[in-house]
């Protein structure tokens, strides 16, 4: 993975890299591996607040390029979008979804009640 350009982002509290990285005569690099290489190309950054976004490959080139934003604490990363947290779960872990708990499901007179019309009859 080659660093094409880092941008220090001081009112988002992240660093920003731009990355092209090379894989001929391998597979397009996985989400976890472009997210393990960033954490490791930049120094003191933490794998659970680094996010991969914008990656492209070319046709016909083994090339891939995007960007990776890293951020400095948790509190700074809930500025990206949820559909963004939700692909890096399975890599940072879903300390998320154990805590979440699921709703407690409606009992048959709560059901009942909420789908009984009432009014003038």
């Amino acid at each position: 993975m080659e660093i094409v350009k880092r941008k220090e982002n001081p009112l988002l509290n992240r660093v920003e890299l731009h990355f092209c990285w090379e894989h001929s005569k391998s597979s397009t690099p996985t989400l976890s591996d472009m997210v393990a290489a960033a954490a490791k190309a930049e120094p003191g950054s933490k794998k659970e607040l680094t996010f991969v976004k914008n990656v492209n490959t070319r046709f016909g080139r083994p090339q891939t390029t995007g960007i990776a934003l890293i951020y400095a604490d948790s509190e700074s990363a809930t500025l990206e979008p949820t559909y963004v947290h939700t692909r890096h779960e399975s890599l940072h872990g879903s300390k998320k979804a154990e805590k979440a708990e699921a709703p407690p499901e409606k009992t048959v007179q709560e059901t009942s009640e909420e789908n009984s019309e009432g009014g003038d009859e």
